[in-house]
């Protein structure tokens, strides 16, 4: 059921306005409004909190599909569902809920994931962004980089060294009501793709928030992160998978249409060595991606999992995106096809939440202890 609704609202709603979203940096507000009209925006969430109370494999399924459509608009959903829901979800309190994760989970309002920053990068434990205890407040100062829906969100969990001698155990979350006095948000990125989702660095100068919205307990915000990463994970995968998905019906649709030596050169062989491929790393991909997510909803170890989904979906995606142009030629290099904008969208995947780089040292972190075990 939420697959079909999915792909009907991919293909109605965004893949027909994808490419005009991309060329102006247009955020889709009135998509995503309708994606929290249907549920899409707090899809794990209890009902008790705004969200549909399904589970991760309908997540992912959800991930892939929208992402199909547009993989900016799956980024914009992942990042409410994985990033911000998750946290506030999984170690809010009764008040916190109530009052962040509600409104943010039922699409009226949208969250955002404030982690790295300027110096930091993959070394999540080296948090410069400080929040210090007043007494009556916390007291944050600082910046953050890379933050999607940075310029359109209400909310965001924020990431803060509370004691710097205790380095990465040093680290606490908190919730931020983005319109709070002192933070300013820097120019959208000029991205290479996802062009439609917002992107900047957020700066935090003397911001005084309520000692009621430090998240978990004090000195538990790196152990917060890492686990709220594992999950997102499986819907970076979901958006990959879209992503290639897209690229394989790009190339299938022309490489039925475009005739050559007499033919469509979907006869060809060398066109169907590289459909072939593209198919078979899709199936392996949603696999990967379904294991993880049914990891996960079991309450079992899925951490390995999901970094194998993640990083094989999103690898696949690029080369997905590549074979797509090779098929389509020089149609493949211009804007009047998919094509070029699902290669665009596809390179971020190995980027975010992790690099495949860090994917390949969790993976195998992971199976030595495995095999010491």
């Amino acid at each position: 059921m939420i697959e079909l609704t999915c792909k009907t609202f991919a293909d109605t709603e965004l893949a027909p306005k994808a490419g005009l979203f991309d060329k102006e940096h247009k955020f889709p507000e009135e998509q995503v409004r309708k994606l929290g009209e249907l549920g899409l925006m707090g899809i794990v969430v209890s009902p008790d909190y705004g969200g549909s109370g399904l589970d991760y494999v309908s997540y992912a399924i959800a991930m892939a599909e929208i992402s199909r459509g547009c993989a900016s608009t799956g980024v914009i959903m992942s990042v409410n569902n994985s990033l911000y829901n998750g946290p506030i979800d999984n170690f809010g309190n009764e008040q916190q809920k109530q009052k962040f994760l509600t409104p943010v989970a039922s699409g009226t309002h949208i969250g955002c994931f404030m982690l790295s920053e300027p110096g930091n990068g993959s070394d999540a434990g080296a948090a410069s962004t400080t929040a210090v205890d007043k007494g009556s407040h916390w007291l944050i100062n600082g910046a953050k980089a890379w933050i999607t829906n940075a310029h359109d969100a209400h909310y965001g969990v924020l990431f803060a060294t509370t004691n710097k001698s205790l380095k990465h155990k040093g680290i606490s979350a908190f919730i931020i009501d983005m319109s709070t006095p002192g933070i300013s948000i820097g120019k959208k990125e000029d991205k290479l793709g996802i062009r439609a989702s917002s992107t900047g660095t957020i700066t935090f100068e003397d911001v005084k928030i309520p000692k009621d919205n430090l998240l978990g307990v004090e000195g538990n915000g790196f152990k917060i992160a890492m686990s709220t990463l594992d999950a997102g994970r499986i819907g970076v995968a979901g958006q990959a998978i879209g992503i290639a998905h897209a690229s394989l019906d790009c190339a299938v649709k022309y490489s039925k249409e475009r005739k050559a030596f007499d033919q469509s050169i979907s006869n060809l062989y060398a066109i169907q060595e590289k459909l072939a491929d593209i198919s078979t790393g899709l199936d392996a991909a949603r696999l990967l991606t379904f294991k993880a997510a049914m990891l996960k909803d079991k309450n079992l170890p899925f951490t390995k999992d999901a970094a194998q989904a993640k990083l094989f979906a999103s690898e696949l995606a690029t080369k997905a995106a590549h074979q797509a142009i090779q098929v389509l030629g020089g149609m493949g290099y211009v804007s009047d096809m998919p094509a070029e904008r699902h290669y665009r969208d596809a390179r971020i995947t190995e980027i975010y939440e992790g690099t495949s780089e860090i994917q390949r040292l969790v993976i195998a972190g992971s199976l030595l202890k495995e095999y010491s075990s």
